[in-house]
């Protein structure tokens, strides 16, 4: 017996290589590592009970490079008298004489499928092997409020509440008051900003970044213009940031030069036109700015690529309306100091903006082809246009130099960005577009999922039947995919035979499963070629989910193209998901367990939140705590895998209590900033309940948060014995007098009695999901639930359900009175971030109800 074959290649198409040359040889057991720590974590489960047959390790680097991975790769236990074959890349600098002593054999990377398996059947076998450590990695520091200071050359002034008093400003502050740091600090705020009449005691008070007019201290006195307010932290208190824009648009030459190297000191791309115009909004004191984009060569209406103005407008003329855009856009150039306003009657834009200001400028490049237009202009008019206009031309040379810029390398990249064979997106556009799916998704708290499609023993048609027959399969197979994926959705020729697919705005995973099962009964369906011949084509695809399994596009593709690897070995012909099974963690338990001693001071562990809402009226009254583990090699691990091994290891202890302080302290935040009074729940397990100090370390986090009692809610599971917890009620029973709320969970799964139910203080039943999940499936299982309400409210107890993902679920949950609802009908579980952008919706939509008329 042996444990298969272990290929170590940073490269992945050098791994792809390996593994279709081992596989097609028929071995079946193939270890493919994209490094010796991944390869340790492979290997774990293998230790000691089986050998390796062979250990294939390619080098890339150095002579140096060469024996230091030569040495590691033997030091993993039972891999030291492997037969050992090395590959050398082609970017190796090394030679074969260079190779370390103990290597069976060597080859070229290009030999791979020619070569390896007829070297290896000449090599030694019968020998074992162990795990290695996976290596340890450093946790990031977070930022705080001074990166405010960087952005868009803005005035900040933070202010201490208690004293107020100024606490430090930013330097942009001392640049435009032209006084030194050391007076500003300290300053009263009465001496640093003033305000009309009564008027600071409302902005300071209500701190809701609205401006209002005000007067900043500066060498002249004071400099005019508006202020907002907002609240900040500032390490264990609250102070005020105040933003301050001056009405000041007639710059000095001193300070226009100083604003020109600013702006050609950056970059190019699309951030930078954002920070170049943010940069001459915000120093030119203006009110409107507009960059436009515009080909000749297209009947496309003009493209805006950047607008800021202040103050709100419902709705926006089109662009074929702007009298004065198509001027610009003409060739023309516009300047009017303080009487834009004749331009009104031709131009609606600057009649609905009242700008008396206007400057209006051609975007030319080098042959003096027009690319767009830039438009400036403010409310007050312009106090010297002698130093303002040489600054906004020298802002469009810039506007245009980087449109120009843009163009030229979209046309000689066009062809290099769309495979020739598909006309799909090939990898350099898909890895870009992920990038941009993904920061969407961080930005909006939405989920998607990242499927790695591989074609099964694809080699083996163009061998047979030559590369053009294999040409036309990728056509169909493409035809195919977009068959099975919506509009939204990416799919991409990632390279050769593989495929990738971004399926965005996720509800629910089962809605991912769904499509991957389409895809491969899709695949299924035999191929018929122009000359007649038929051919059986399938698939074998791994999925991985974002946020779940990964945070970034790499590690998201990386665990896809293992999860598409399993499916493989599972026969082909499916898809995974990416995961750390169970099985996983009971053949690598000893790693995992040593991880996850270190994972909550590494700042891998996250809690995530799920809202719970009333049946009735769908408001939030309530939130789940959940915990999640991002291990820095497997990506998040379940907790139906790593909360047993915490339980099996005492580490549930340590882990429980640091949910409990991270969960009480986000729910007294969102308390305060809210009002809101949410209930917080946070399950138990059966060890923490056993454990003497439980209530202390309840009382605790309570104390040291500040939260209120009556808002937390334990969760213990239905399945929890009395016998097996002795001190399960008096622990329930204390922490029902502390004034924390109990509710049993998973109602239904375990063996519960009436009698368990009437001696426990509990609040709450929740219903479990697989219950819920078969409302309109099964109607066993709808009387279960229809019984369950009703003997909760017998016994007052009130009743939450979970899984809730159908309109169906909730008609039915509604008719029988269920109290609360959870799942992702709603939303699914939530980082603190997204949950916060979605209490500061509900706070939005229930201000403009509000203020709607009776």
């Amino acid at each position: 017996m042996n444990s298969g074959i272990l290929a170590v290649a940073a490269q992945r198409d050098l791994r792809r290589a390996l593994f279709d040359a081992l596989d097609r040889a028929g071995y079946a057991q193939i270890h493919s590592a994209r490094d010796l720590s991944h390869a340790a974590i492979l290997l774990e489960g293998s230790a000691g009970q089986q050998p390796l047959q062979l250990l294939v390790l390619v080098l890339d680097g150095d002579e140096a490079q060469a024996r230091s991975h030569c040495e590691q790769v033997r030091r993993l236990p039972g891999a030291a008298t492997a037969p050992l074959i090395v590959v050398l890349a082609d970017e190796a600098s090394c030679s074969p004489a260079d190779l370390p002593p103990g290597i069976t054999d060597w080859l070229c990377a290009r030999q791979i499928g020619t070569e390896l398996v007829s070297r290896w059947r000449r090599a030694p076998t019968d020998t074992p092997t162990s795990p290695m450590k996976p290596a340890e990695v450093s946790g990031s520091v977070p930022g705080d409020w001074r990166c405010a200071f960087e952005e868009g050359d803005t005035e900040w002034l933070m202010v201490d509440v208690g004293s107020d008093s100024l606490i430090e400003v930013s330097p942009s502050v001392i640049r435009h008051s032209h006084l030194p740091a050391s007076q500003w600090e300290g300053m009263a705020l009465a001496t640093a900003i003033q305000f009309d009449g009564e008027m600071s005691i409302k902005v300071l008070a209500e701190a809701d970044r609205r401006w209002h007019p005000a007067r900043r201290k500066s060498a002249q006195q004071y400099d005019t213009g508006q202020v907002n307010a907002r609240r900040v932290r500032h390490g264990d208190r609250t102070a005020l940031a105040l933003q301050f824009r001056s009405d000041r648009a007639d710059l000095g030459a001193e300070a226009a030069l100083s604003l020109l190297s600013r702006i050609f000191a950056s970059g190019s791309g699309i951030d930078t036109q954002a920070a170049t115009g943010r940069l001459l909004f915000e120093e030119l004191a203006l009110d409107y700015l507009a960059v436009w984009s515009v080909r000749r060569d297209a009947a496309d209406a003009p493209t805006q690529i950047l607008q800021l103005c202040r103050g709100e407008h419902a709705e926006w003329p089109p662009a074929q309306m702007q009298g004065s855009l198509q001027m610009v856009l003409g060739g023309k150039s516009m300047r009017y100091r303080t009487d834009a306003a004749k331009l009104a009657s031709m131009d609606p834009l600057l009649q609905q903006l009242d700008l008396a200001g206007f400057v209006g400028l051609p975007l030319f490049d080098e042959r003096h082809t027009v690319l767009g237009a830039m438009l400036a202009g403010n409310r007050r008019g312009f106090a010297e246009m002698a130093v303002v206009e040489p600054v906004l031309r020298c802002a469009a040379a810039r506007f245009a130099r980087v449109l120009e810029l843009e163009r030229t390398r979209e046309q000689g990249r066009a062809e290099g960005l769309v495979d020739a064979l598909t006309g799909l997106p090939n990898r350099l556009l898909f890895n870009d577009r992920l990038e941009t799916i993904l920061r969407e998704a961080i930005r909006n708290g939405e989920c998607f999922a990242v499927l790695f499609v591989d074609l099964d023993r694809f080699k083996a048609i163009n061998d047979t039947y030559g590369h053009a027959t294999g040409d036309q399969v990728l056509r169909i197979v493409t035809q195919r995919l977009r068959s099975c994926i919506r509009a939204s959705d990416t799919v991409a020729r990632y390279a050769g035979d593989e495929f990738t697919i971004v399926l965005r705005h996720i509800v629910k995973n089962d809605d991912v499963l769904r499509v991957a099962e389409k895809i491969v009964q899709v695949m299924e369906a035999s191929i018929f070629l122009d000359d007649g011949v038929e051919l059986q084509v399938t698939v074998s695809m791994g999925v991985s989910f974002f946020p779940d399994d990964a945070g970034d596009a790499e590690t998201l593709l990386k665990h896809a193209d293992e999860a598409m690897y399993s499916a493989k070995h599972l026969g082909r012909n499916n898809f995974q998901i990416y995961e750390v099974s169970p099985e996983y963690a009971r053949e690598h338990g000893m790693a995992l367990k040593t991880r996850l001693r270190h994972a909550e001071g590494n700042g891998e562990l996250r809690v995530v939140y799920q809202p719970q809402v009333d049946a009735q009226t769908e408001d939030i009254v309530g939130m789940e705590a959940l915990v999640r583990w991002e291990h820095p090699e497997l990506g998040m691990i379940s907790p139906a895998v790593f909360i047993p091994l915490a339980e099996e290891t005492g580490l549930i202890v340590s882990i429980g209590e640091w949910v409990m302080h991270t969960a009480c302290r986000q729910a007294r935040e969102w308390e305060q900033r809210y009002g809101l009074r949410l209930r917080l729940g946070v399950n138990l397990s059966a060890v923490q309940l056993m454990e003497p100090q439980l209530l202390e370390m309840v009382a605790k986090a309570l104390r040291e948060t500040g939260l209120d009692p009556t808002l937390l809610e334990m969760e213990i599971t239905e399945s929890i014995s009395i016998k097996a917890a002795p001190n399960l009620v008096e622990n329930l029973n204390a922490l029902h007098r502390m004034g924390c709320h109990i509710a049993i969970d998973d109602f239904g799964t375990g063996a519960a009695s009436l009698d368990y139910l009437r001696r426990l203080p509990a609040d709450r039943i929740k219903i479990d999901q697989s219950f819920v999940r078969n409302i309109g499936v099964d109607p066993d299982d709808e009387a279960i639930v229809r019984a369950t309400i009703e003997m909760a409210h017998r016994l007052n107890r009130a009743v939450v359900a979970e899984g809730v993902e159908t309109e169906q679920h909730l008609q039915f949950l509604r008719t029988y009175q269920c109290d609360e609802l959870q799942g992702y009908l709603f939303c699914r579980p939530l980082q603190p971030v997204s949950f916060d952008k979605m209490l500061t919706e509900r706070q939005r939509l229930l201000d403009v109800r509000l203020a709607e008329p009776a």
